[in-house]
Formats: C-alpha cells, sequence, structure tokens
C-alpha cells in the first residue's frame, strides 16, 4: 500500500484504507472517499490533488490525500 499522494494524474487507484481519527474517516466517507471505491486522479499541484470520485471533482489537500491508502 502506498499514500494517494504517489499516484500519477491520470491514474485511475482503489482505496484501500483510509487511516486517521473517527471523524476524519467520517468526513472524507461522505465526500466518497471509501474502501474498494476507484478515484482517479485529474491533476496533482504540490502535493495536492484535484480528484474525480464517483461523479464529482473534489480537491485534497496533500495531509488529507496522505491518509487516503491505495
Amino acid at each position: 500500500m502506498m499514500p494517494l499522494t504517489m499516484a500519477r494524474a491520470g491514474e485511475t487507484v482503489t482505496i484501500r484504507k483510509i487511516t486517521g481519527r473517527d471523524e476524519v474517516r467520517q468526513h472524507l466517507a461522505e465526500m466518497g472517499f471509501v474502501v474498494d471505491s476507484d478515484v482517479t486522479v485529474i491533476s496533482e499541484v504540490a502535493g495536492n490533488l484535484i480528484l474525480q470520485v464517483k461523479d464529482s471533482r473534489i480537491a485534497l489537500d496533500k495531509s488529507m490525500a496522505n491518509r487516503i491508502m491505495i
């Protein structure tokens, strides 16, 4: 496993694990980041990511993206 920040732009990956406190994991789950779901990296700037999750595009900062393991 590796953090989501290691994925390249254009790559589609599957979430394997989400780390962090319960509140953080719940917040990510509400945005669509759940285990076994696919996420496509649209672009990356200075570690911050723009992601395609289901039918939405979501921006995550580097610290949040590091909590999502692929």
